[in-house]
Order: C-alpha cells, then sequence, then structure tokens
C-alpha cells in the first residue's frame, strides 16, 4: 500500500512538474527565505550621531560612540516581535565599516567606541545565535570614504571585504547589495564589477540569497514603502538590466513578470520611522502595531517578505518607543492570525480536478479574512481566483483577485458564513493550492 501511494505521488509530482517545466522554480535556499516571511534590517552607523541618511564619508571616526551598545538586546526584541532573522549595514554609503576590517582604515577600530577594541557585527552575529535567529548583512558597493573608490582595484578591495565578512561572520541567510552609485573622495564613481562578486559569493556563500534590484536571488520591491503589488510574481525577467539606475521599473519590480525566466522573488523593504537611521526627532512618527500590521497584509499578504527597519538610538539600544510598537504588532498577529476559524491542507497528489477547493467551517461563524497558499516548489502559477463565502448554500460575498504565490491574505468586511469556496479561474499551468483557512480579525484591522 505505501509503495501504491509513494507511486501516486511520484506520478502526480512528475505530471504537475510536466506542465510547469518551462517556469522557473525556487531552490532550497530560496524556499527557506520564503518561509521566514518577516525579519529586521538595522541601520546604524556614523550617521545616526550626524542626523544624516547619506554621509559623506569625511565623518572622523570619533563619531561614532555609542554610550551602551547591546546587540543582545537588538536580538531578544527581534525575537520578541517574532523576527525571524536580522540584517546589519555592516558599511553604509559613507563607508564606515561596523567590524575592525583589515581593507579600510574607517572602521569601529579608529573610532573611542571601546577604545577601538569593539565590533559591531561580530556582537550581533553571537546575539543572533544566543536568540536563535538568522543573521544577515548589507554592505554597500558605494564607498564615499575608500581612496580606491572610482578606481579598477576598488572591485578588489569589495571582494576582499565581501570575502573578509562571510568567512568572519557567516554563514549568512542574506546578502544584500545596495545599487546606489555615487562619486567617492576622488570625485569619480566606479563601475562595479557585480559579476565577479556574484561569482564569489557563490563560491564562498553557496547557501545565501543575494538581494539586489535584479537578483540573482531576491528583488526590490519598487518602493521603501513595504508593499508589493496586489498581482505579484516571482517571476523576474534580467537580461539588459543592470543594478540601480540600469533596472526595471518600478512597475515592474513591483509586480515582477508572468513569464518572467528567472525566479527571482520580491522582499519589501520598509522603516518603522521615517528615515533609515535613528533621528530623535522623529520619536512621535514611530509607526504604530496597527501600521505594521497593515504592512504586513501588503507585503507577506501579497506573497512577499517584510524587511522592516528598527534603528538602534544613540545609545546603541532599540528605543523604548519601537520596542513597544513592535511587541504591539506580534500581538496583533498572533491575536488575529493564530487561530483559523478552519482550516484545510491540500496534498499535491489530491489536487481537486476542478480545480474548486472547500473549506468548511463547521457552523455559521463571521469572517472577514481568508489565507491561501500555492505549493511554490512547484511554481507559481495562478493568475487570477474568485473566493466565495456562502451560508446555507447560497452566496453571501465574492472576493476575486490575481496571484497566490507564497501566501495571499484577503481581508473584507466580515460577513456571516458557513462555507468558502475558491475557484481558481486562470493560471499558468495546473494550480497546487497547499492551504485554505479562515479567519475573523479585528475589524479596524481589515484593509483599506
Amino acid at each position: 500500500m505505501k509503495k501504491a501511494c509513494l507511486f501516486l505521488f511520484t506520478v502526480v509530482v512528475s505530471l504537475v512538474s510536466g506542465a510547469q517545466q518551462k517556469n522557473p522554480l525556487p531552490n532550497k535556499q530560496q524556499l527557506a527565505w520564503h518561509d521566514m516571511e518577516y525579519y529586521w534590517f538595522i541601520h546604524f552607523g556614523p550617521n545616526t550621531f550626524t542626523d544624516k541618511e547619506w554621509g559623506h564619508g569625511d565623518e572622523t571616526e570619533d563619531i561614532f560612540n555609542p554610550t551602551a551598545l547591546d546587540c543582545r538586546q537588538w536580538a531578544r526584541i527581534a525575537k520578541q516581535a517574532g523576527a525571524k532573522g536580522i540584517i546589519i549595514t555592516a558599511k553604509h554609503h559613507d563607508g564606515f565599516c561596523l567590524w575592525p576590517s583589515k581593507y579600510s582604515t574607517h572602521t569601529v577600530r579608529e573610532s573611542k567606541w571601546k577604545n577601538g577594541k569593539g565590533d559591531v557585527v561580530g556582537d550581533l552575529m553571537k546575539a543572533c545565535k544566543e536568540y536563535g535567529l538568522k543573521f544577515g548583512v548589507y554592505l554597500s558597493p558605494w564607498d564615499r570614504n575608500h581612496p580606491k573608490y572610482g578606481t579598477a582595484d576598488y572591485n578588489n578591495v569589495y571582494v576582499n571585504t565581501m570575502t573578509e565578512l562571510i568567512t568572519r561572520y557567516g554563514p549568512f541567510f542574506e546578502f544584500w547589495w545596495d545599487g546606489a552609485n555615487g562619486e567617492g573622495p576622488n570625485g569619480k564613481k566606479q563601475v562595479y564589477d557585480f559579476k565577479r562578486f556574484e561569482k564569489v559569493m557563490r563560491k564562498l556563500a553557496p547557501n545565501t540569497v543575494v538581494f539586489s534590484d535584479i537578483g540573482p536571488d531576491i528583488r526590490w520591491v519598487g518602493n521603501e514603502s513595504g508593499f508589493a503589488g496586489t498581482t505579484n510574481w516571482n517571476y523576474l525577467d534580467t537580461a539588459g538590466f543592470t543594478r540601480g539606475a540600469g533596472g526595471p521599473s518600478q512597475d515592474t519590480l513591483n509586480q515582477g513578470n508572468i513569464n518572467g525566466k528567472n525566479w527571482i522573488p520580491a522582499e519589501c523593504d520598509v522603516s518603522i520611522r521615517p528615515g533609515w537611521f535613528y533621528h530623535k526627532e522623529e520619536d512621535d512618527k514611530v509607526k504604530t502595531a496597527e501600521q505594521l500590521f497593515n504592512l504586513y497584509l501588503k507585503s507577506v499578504g501579497r506573497g512577499s517578505t517584510l524587511l522592516l527597519n528598527i534603528p538602534p538610538d544613540r545609545r546603541g539600544l532599540i528605543n523604548e518607543i519601537d520596542s513597544a510598537a513592535l511587541v504591539d504588532f506580534r500581538k496583533l498577529r498572533e491575536t488575529n492570525l493564530s487561530k483559523p476559524l478552519a482550516s484545510k491542507t491540500f496534498a499535491v497528489s489530491a489536487q481537486p480536478a476542478s480545480l474548486n477547493y472547500t473549506l468548511k467551517l463547521g457552523k455559521t461563524s463571521s469572517v472577514n479574512c481568508v489565507i491561501l497558499k500555492e505549493a511554490i516548489q512547484l511554481g507559481q502559477n495562478v493568475k487570477s481566483f474568485t473566493v466565495k463565502l456562502m451560508k446555507n448554500n447560497e452566496l453571501v460575498k465574492e472576493v476575486t483577485a490575481t496571484t497566490i504565490g507564497h501566501k495571499r491574505i484577503l481581508t473584507f468586511p466580515a460577513v456571516e458564513a458557513d462555507a468558502i469556496e475558491v475557484a481558481i479561474t486562470d493560471s499558468k499551468a495546473k494550480p497546487v493550492i497547499s492551504e485554505l483557512q479562515a479567519y475573523l480579525i479585528d475589524e479596524g484591522l481589515v484593509e483599506k
């Protein structure tokens, strides 16, 4: 019997895979990244102390002098907030390195902090391990301080700093390449050798997903507001495009390409504050838990991930205002999205032939949220679908949408229903839905 079931499963997977063999598929690292859903960005450096967003690279190293830096506090709050990992700006555009790099003289080693013996990247790496968080780094190719920036030799410098970070502090779950490219201290711009950078990354860190405007593994979502397109394909065409100014249009990045030749899903980056670095005058502008929940619906709820920036203050601590909002954000997710009214999983080998999925609620209940998941290990295929909320076999409400992907969260004004029917109305190939859930969330949290 077991052999027969295994044979049937293999046949079904083969048929489904064969039907969509022309579509790119995610690798295991990308699948693990999709499952993270929500993690942190941390922007920290000289800008924290100068109130700039983009430093000029001529800031004195001594300006970096946090009075109570505690990476364990960052990791502890991230864990309490339900984040799965942290990505830190190991080097921003100003060129200041948060670790004592031997390829720069503009680092924590030259600062007053800990008498030059400090290492923020190392401290955070240890803290993430302690609290069970994944660790990633942002390493700006643009460097407004390094004397070799704007010369061919700077590409060697960048490769060396990448190698240093990977070998000393890895493994990383994600490596961030910013597309910004401006002038360095000599007034020249750099011609980045991204093909070489990528080759080195693949050799030294094959299990690390790499972010940039065009991947190779994940893409920018086209805005810094934290939302993916209501139509959001994990596919992207990159031929003819370059990182930075030469990338695809922001609309394309936001929605992807329906027939794109690469699996490069979108990541939604957004800050909990107006700026990316901490500024005291923004203490009263921290996003509320409700606003963060809305961002969650528009990022994770549209098949993307949420990379939420939490900038430490000049003490080197996550500010109390930010911390309170983050903990309340987790409470909202747990209160509203942890106990479904009903839930059903669909095995790959048991997909309905009619492409109609039914979820019985057991009794008439108020419903205002439906969550669907596509088995993206087999590709992304749903182009459009309809959710019908039924009561006593009669239609109460109908909601239409386009893509599903890793997760699609639909919210709407509450209605009374006893069953939910989902019909796939258009698809690239045979769709494979893995899960369907119904919830009643706080009406104030329904996406506007």
